[in-house]
């Protein structure tokens, strides 16, 4: 976890602490549902609109967040984790040194040493039966997670599901008895300079309450860029601990979750990020309902649109979607879409940037069909696309593959793992090599390890076939590599054909 929060961090101007891991060290095939269904074991309670005194502006201020407090903190708990890691003897390398022996007399030990770290972070109630939201990096790796709730009841917990691509995971605990819980509001009718609540447990602070405003929507790019997130950012008090619990508006609707904060100490300095209520119940329902989370997918490669390009592609402004491939046999590819087409909406709804695109259809079910709107050679015309799997994409990409770099891969196995000592996805394995390709011309053979690829990590074969998506034909690209041979790294530039 702190390798990958270190390859991450340099994604914003300040350091980026999830709000979990500064604690850690220091002691530490179902069919998916639609977005609108209740999941099995348990309703997540969901409010469309406002309540009729905050619409008329009805509010006694001196008391509205006292009882924002009082109705939600019973359903907001504090999650207590360990974790256990197993890390390399820093003595090995030495054992079969004679001299070390001799002179040290240092016996034969293990090669490795387990140890176990804890962790804490927040959570909220979802369900009375026991389902509870937080944050995938607040659960992740976790041997034993602990719940406590706000009258002091302890219970173990077990994860339900987890999506590191959004950072939520939906735990459960067993009670005898009915629970409270929360209710989401709708996160797209959030306004920027609204009054909102925290409320967690920040360095292990128990029930702890602070306000803010929204400072700013649609956050992108603050940890992983290639993640699907769209942002809320509030200068509400968030720190360490405080992850995975709500942030709500005077109503007491959840309106995000509370997961990263910008800061160069550590604490908080008013520059806090929550992943919007909209996003977090559609996974939230998914996971509880499946174990993991179905996505809507299109088949395209895409960009944001360039200013300079502005009066080449005849736009007012850069708002839309430049395509730049339609990958073949893919939904879009189906429907008509071209290289070079602009989508400019979505089912009417206008779409800003590429992020925006690819967040709504991959929230959009599987099998629905949407309409695009698209300016091509400076004619707006609409085009009907019946969404895929994104699942699916992996094998229409790993075709590519071949015709791009001249390789298959493969997960990295765990003896692999073992032997050149790396994380759990990293990586991905080379099972067959092309001679005559760009990889093969550049020497890769069977067995050798793809780390990283144009500076990126490359995270499992589904990372891997993303990022080589998105290559250029004749593009020249830097492959971070690992040697099966002698277990060396470096990185070598090769040409896509």
């Amino acid at each position: 976890m702190a390798g990958r929060l270190t390859r991450y961090a340099l994604c914003v101007l300040a350091a980026v602490f999830l709000c979990v891991s500064c604690t850690r060290d220091a002691g530490q095939e179902k069919k998916a549902p639609s977005p609108g269904a209740a999941p099995s074991g348990g309703l997540i309670k969901q409010e469309t609109e406002r309540s009729s005194s905050l619409a008329k502006g009805e509010i006694d201020f001196r008391n509205v967040i006292v009882e924002v407090a009082r109705k939600n903190i019973p359903a907001v708990v504090h999650i207590e984790v360990t974790q256990s890691q197993e890390i390399a003897n820093p003595f090995s390398p030495f054992e079969n040194d004679p001299f070390f022996r001799r002179f040290f007399n240092f016996p034969e030990g293990p090669r490795k040493f387990k140890r176990e770290l804890k962790g804490i972070g927040t959570g909220m109630i979802i369900s009375e039966d026991g389902y509870i939201l937080t944050n995938n990096h607040v659960v992740a790796g976790a041997s034993q997670l602990q719940v406590i709730l706000s009258n002091g009841r302890q219970f173990g917990a077990k994860i339900v599901g987890a999506d590191p691509k959004t950072d939520l995971a939906v735990i459960r605990i067993n009670a005898d008895e009915k629970l409270p819980t929360v209710v989401f509001g709708d996160s797209d009718n959030v306004q920027v300079g609204e009054w909102v609540v925290a409320i967690g447990h920040p360095r292990g602070l128990d029930q702890t309450v602070t306000q803010g405003i929204i400072s700013a929507k649609h956050r992108k790019g603050i940890t992983d860029p290639d993640t699907y997130q769209d942002f809320i950012q509030t200068d509400a008090a968030i720190n360490p601990g405080n992850s995975g619990g709500p942030l709500l508006n005077l109503d007491g609707q959840v309106i995000g979750v509370n997961a990263v904060i910008a800061s160069q100490s550590g604490g908080s300095e008013g520059l806090g990020f929550a992943i919007p209520s909209n996003m977090a119940v559609h996974i939230a329902r998914s996971l509880i309902a499946t174990g993991k989370v179905q996505r809507g997918w299109l088949g395209v490669s895409i960009q944001d649109i360039p200013f300079e390009k502005m009066k080449e592609l005849k736009l007012d402004s850069p708002k839309g979607v430049y395509v730049a491939d339609v990958l073949s046999g893919g939904p879009a590819h189906k429907a008509g879409v071209r290289p070079e087409d602009v989508i400019l909406s979505v089912d009417g709804k206008e779409v800003a940037d590429s992020a925006e695109l690819r967040n709504l259809i991959a929230s959009t079910p599987v099998g629905k069909v949407v309409r695009l709107g698209i300016l091509r050679s400076g004619k707006r015309i609409t085009l009907d696309v019946k969404v895929g799997n994104l699942e699916d994409s992996v094998k229409f990409m790993a075709v590519g593959l071949r015709e791009k770099l001249g390789i298959d891969v493969r997960p990295v196995s765990d003896k692999e793992r073992d032997r050149y000592g790396l994380d759990k996805d990293q990586g991905v394995a080379i099972s067959w090599v092309d001679p005559k390709g760009p990889l093969g011309k550049a020497g890769f053979e069977v067995g050798d390890l793809i780390l990283g690829v144009e500076g990126r990590p490359v995270e499992g074969v589904e990372d891997f076939v993303s990022l080589a998506g998105a290559i250029k034909k004749g593009q020249h690209v830097s492959v971070y590599a690992l040697d099966h041979r002698t277990g060396r790294t470096g990185t070598i530039e090769v040409e896509v054909r």
